[in-house]
């Protein structure tokens, strides 16, 4: 049941720039890093743990899981609470034999041989959508920024969707999917966005009014009856009085996902801050917000975007996303030079193959995110 009465209350009540980090692993089997089905087993194992208990959740199939900091006061606060978490869960995967993995997407194992997991809603999610909850054995990083107010909640998704493509640029990672080169930068993003329905880049709302309407319409004709069943890339989240951005692949090293959530996290700030300010530029159509969305997807910062904000719609090398993301929203956040598909990339053409790389990508996330210490 959709209560859209009951969130808008939520948006009144939030807290401005409050944090909740998302992210998801894939849990594979240490023998050939291939996906395995452990999700029961670590939430069981984690079930004694007050603070595993809270912060691990499903995501559709049971070979992923994903790990929740919870409503930090801002985003210190919830990397703090997020490296814990993260802490305890390596642990936990260890003692049970399973290895984490920190991708878009796993270049090895078979769609076909993953299982959805036993809950209701995710029930509901392949019985609605077939093979296309099936093909989707994806990993992405979500950040929830606390906004107060329901219409300003939908007026800074509106700022952020030309945003949504640069972040997806900056984090794009993952070119291999079914054992193969898919040429891409971001084969998650294609997996996931470009085939859910109501996913991707969202229209203009304008107001809460618009949006209740919109909801309640999919409600009213049983397209929906869950407010989670719209997958956009950024959304108003109905159980957490946020603004959640969902655009961006999971992190192969812990240092990077932090980077990756301060910065997403000052671009929510920024549009905040231009709202208020009754600042915004005008509404683009979806259609050049989808055509840079191809192009973070298909060249990541190796190609070129478009800049829609300027005066006149030109081209700018995707090499330059970074440095105008950190001057927009005011935030240095350390990403490294070359992203997580460029440097798979790199060694795509060196001769490796996919389980060579595949092979690195885990090395480096069990050691950047298992020597995490909470300072």
């Amino acid at each position: 049941m959709i209560d859209v009465a009951a969130a808008r209350d939520l948006f009144e009540e939030s807290t401005d720039l409050t944090v909740g980090i998302e992210e998801e692993f894939a849990l594979l089997n240490p023998a050939d890093r291939c996906l395995t089905p452990a999700f029961d087993r670590l939430r069981d194992a984690g079930a004694e743990d007050p603070i595993l208990a809270e912060a691990i959740a499903g995501e559709l199939i049971s070979s992923e899981i994903e790990i929740r900091s919870g409503r930090g006061e801002d985003f210190e606060d919830a990397r703090r609470r997020q490296h814990e978490a993260r802490r305890r869960l390596f642990a936990l995967a260890q003692r049970e034999g399973i290895l984490l993995g920190a991708t878009g997407t796993h270049p090895l194992s078979d769609y076909r041989e993953q299982h959805v997991i036993d809950t209701p809603h995710y029930h509901r999610v392949e019985d609605g959508l077939k093979y296309v909850a099936w093909r989707n054995n994806t990993f992405s990083l979500h950040v929830h920024v606390g906004v107060n107010g329901a219409d300003r909640a939908v007026r800074v998704c509106d700022r952020l969707r030309p945003v949504l493509p640069l972040l997806l640029a900056v984090s794009a990672n993952s070119p291999y999917v079914d054992q193969m080169d898919s040429g891409l930068h971001s084969a998650r993003t294609q997996i996931f966005t470009k085939s859910f329905p109501r996913c991707g880049v969202p229209d203009v709302f304008g107001t809460w009014q618009a949006w209740a309407d919109y909801v309640e319409l999919l409600v009213r004709t049983n397209s929906i009856i869950e407010f989670t069943q719209l997958w956009w890339s950024v959304r108003p989240h109905h159980d957490f009085g946020t603004v959640e951005v969902r655009v961006c692949d999971a992190q192969t090293t812990g240092p990077e996902a932090d980077a990756l959530a301060q910065l997403i996290v000052g671009c929510v700030a920024r549009a905040v801050a231009e709202v208020d300010a009754g600042e915004t530029p005008p509404d683009l159509p979806g259609r050049l917000i989808e055509e840079n969305m191809w192009r973070a997807l298909r060249y990541g910062l190796d190609g070129r975007l478009l800049d829609l904000e300027g005066p006149v719609i030109e081209e700018f090398p995707a090499a330059e996303t970074l440095d105008r993301l950190k001057e927009w929203s005011g935030v240095d956040a350390p990403l490294p030079e070359l992203n997580g598909a460029q440097r798979q990339r790199r060694m795509i053409e060196a001769g490796a193959t996919p389980a060579e790389v595949y092979e690195v990508c885990v090395r480096e996330t069990q050691e950047t995110y298992q020597e995490e210490t909470v300072t």
